[in-house]
């Protein structure tokens, strides 16, 4: 049995990689007993990646809109939750006049791009899922036939 297939490959690179930059990046940050602006990025950036992908999970409960209206849903609340992080931080460290603007840019970009792909593969797996069910029901209906 293969567990690192076609399929699989990017997403198990992905995972990889993530996991090893993470976990170097936290022994170096206890190592040295401090943490410097590309480790704070490195931190930032997975945390706005969990944030995403936390918001794009929570899709089935805006199912009563259009997929566009639950992007911009989505966009608007993920949005909400970082500058108001942001916000918060501002009480413990001083951020630069950009930060706001910097940090919603940073997020929004990979998060629209993240979207779509998201949204076109949702789609896709929706529409397959359809055809196995319609393939079900033709057989069902031939099988009771005389």
């Amino acid at each position: 049995m293969k567990l690192i297939t076609k399929k699989n490959i990017i997403p198990v690179i992905c995972i990889t990689y993530t996991i090893i930059s993470i976990v170097l990046t936290s022994l170096e940050v206890f190592v040295k007993g401090k943490i410097n602006p590309t480790q704070v990025n490195i931190f930032l950036f997975l945390l706005l990646s969990i944030l995403g992908v936390g918001v794009l999970s929570q899709h089935y409960r805006l199912e009563r809109f259009s997929p566009l209206a639950m992007i911009i849903i989505q966009y608007m609340i993920a949005i909400a939750i970082i500058l108001a992080s942001l916000k918060t931080a501002s009480y413990f460290t001083e951020i630069h006049p950009n930060g706001y603007r910097d940090m919603a840019l940073s997020f929004s970009v990979p998060y629209f791009i993240g979207a779509v792909i998201y949204y076109i593969s949702l789609r896709l797996e929706v529409r397959k899922q359809n055809r196995i069910i319609e393939k079900i029901k033709k057989n069902k209906n031939n099988n009771l036939m005389p």
